[in-house]
C-alpha cells in the first residue's frame, strides 16, 4: 500500500466516522420530534373528545330548551285565551 492509498483510507475513515456521528445525532433528534408530535396528537385528540362532549351537551340543552319553549308557548296561548274569554264575559 503506497502513501496515496493510505491517505485515501484515512480520509474515507474520517469521513465515515463524521457521517456516523451525524447520523446518530439526526436519529436522536428525529426520535425527540416524534415524541413531541405524539404528545401534540394526544392533546389534539383530548381536545376533540372534549369538543364532542360539549357539542353533545349543547345539543341536549337545546333540545330541552325547545321543549320548554313549546310548553311556554302553549301556556301563554291558554292564558291569552282565558284573558280574552274573561273580557267577553264582562
Amino acid at each position: 500500500m503506497n502513501t496515496a492509498e493510505q491517505i485515501l483510507v484515512v480520509f474515507l475513515s474520517a469521513a465515515l466516522a463524521v457521517f456516523l456521528a451525524l447520523a446518530i445525532v439526526i436519529a436522536t433528534q428525529v426520535i425527540r420530534l416524534m415524541k413531541t408530535l405524539q404528545q401534540v396528537a394526544d392533546k389534539a385528540e383530548a381536545f376533540a373528545d372534549s369538543a364532542e362532549k360539549t357539542a353533545e351537551a349543547v345539543k341536549s340543552a337545546v333540545g330541552q330548551l325547545s321543549v320548554m319553549r313549546f310548553v311556554q308557548n302553549v301556556v301563554d296561548m291558554v292564558q291569552n285565551k282565558s284573558k280574552k274569554g274573561d273580557k267577553k264575559g264582562e
